[in-house]
């Protein structure tokens, strides 16, 4: 999955996560280095800020990414 469906059953935010999740697990986005900036992921994907804070969310829930602050969200 590469592309939201917004008119899915599944939330925005989890499919948005699904997708950074399988990125971060093809090596994709690097351990180390960051993620996408909030702007760049509503831009790319046609979602809301909001939409990207709780998929970040559910990744941080899942060890998989940290936030260091002024600097932005990494992956773990």
């Amino acid at each position: 999955m590469s592309e939201i469906d917004h008119e899915g059953p599944e939330p925005v935010y989890r499919q948005l996560a699904a997708i950074l999740r399988a990125q971060i697990e093809s090596g994709e986005l690097r351990s180390g280095r960051p993620v996408p900036s909030e702007r760049t992921l509503t831009q790319r994907y046609g979602v809301a800020v909001g939409t990207v804070k709780k998929a970040v969310d559910v990744l941080r829930s899942e060890g998989r990414v940290y936030t260091v602050i002024g600097r932005g969200i990494f992956v773990r």
